[in-house]
């Protein structure tokens, strides 16, 4: 694969996951109501100007850009409709799930018949010893407004397409129900029966052809993370030689979900301790 000197990967730059200011909101078209975004990350509207006018400012010299789109249905595993208490009551977003409270009784799946497929998957999900399963608010719901892009960055890419004559490169991830796809490489359990959740080998190979691939976007706490880990684990395999030093982090154009700015330090420590470079937009000129 011919090499691609220069790439950029926004990880999840999307409205769902963006603090945006009330005049940024969308519109519902049935209602007319105002559309917030579901799971705001404290920062990250200020993260996705930032890279905007990064990527505007340095757009000649990058010669390829991938965007990954969380991309979920509202029927899934980490989404309150799917599950109920063992008293019959709601699940509230926010509310972590372990495969002893569901032994228990304590938390039920909806679909009772789905039961042993459910705890098959957090048994291994809980034996990676990498995450818990958690109910998040419906978000990046297939096709919705808060799907999109934030509308600074996207229009960065519109430049970009334009000056460069060429495509964005787009990863959805999460399309599968059963299972939670934070990194963009592979799905944290992946499903035998659907070839979307494993390791995204055409993805690795595509990024392993960067000498520089620059990494933002949301939230480093999880989905940066979880993708960020992954290229360190899996892209030496995909070419001899690749180095941890030739990714860098813009860490002034990502941040934690509220409540897990520990898991953001120790992920920003853990890659620097690697070698992968971190550093604020404004010092990196390509």
């Amino acid at each position: 694969m011919p090499r691609s000197r220069i790439q950029l990967l926004a990880i999840d730059p999307q409205n769902d996951f963006c603090d945006l200011p009330a005049d940024w909101h969308g519109l519902a078209p049935l209602h007319g109501q105002p559309i917030a975004p579901a799971l705001p990350v404290a920062g990250a509207h200020g993260d996705m100007q930032r890279l905007a006018h990064w990527l505007d400012t340095q757009s000649r010299r990058i010669d390829a850009v991938t965007v990954t789109l969380d991309s979920h249905q509202r029927y899934d595993i980490a989404h309150p409709g799917f599950w109920r208490t063992g008293a019959g009551g709601d699940v509230v977003p926010f509310t972590p799930i372990t495969a002893a409270q569901v032994r228990a009784g304590g938390y039920v799946p909806r679909d009772a018949s789905s039961l042993p497929r459910v705890l098959a998957y957090l048994d291994a999900l809980e034996a990676q010893g990498r995450y818990t399963l958690m109910v998040w608010p419906v978000h990046c719901e297939v096709g919705s407004w808060g799907h999109g892009v934030h509308a600074s960055l996207l229009a960065a890419l519109g430049t970009w397409q334009a000056a460069q004559q060429r495509a964005v490169r787009n990863v959805f991830k999460g399309l599968n129900p059963w299972t939670e796809h934070y990194s963009a490489i592979q799905a944290e359990v992946p499903d035998p029966a659907d070839p979307g959740t494993a390791l995204n080998l055409p993805l690795l190979d595509f990024l392993a052809t960067a000498d520089l691939l620059v990494v933002a976007g949301e939230a480093s706490s999880h989905c940066v993370r979880s993708t960020v880990e992954h290229l360190v684990q899996h892209l030496p395999d995909r070419q001899p030689g690749w180095a941890p030093d030739r990714m860098v982090l813009l860490t002034n154009c990502m941040s934690p979900v509220a409540g897990f700015e520990a898991q953001h330090e120790a992920f920003l420590g853990a890659m620097r301790s690697q070698g992968v470079q971190l550093a604020n937009s404004s010092q990196i000129k390509l």
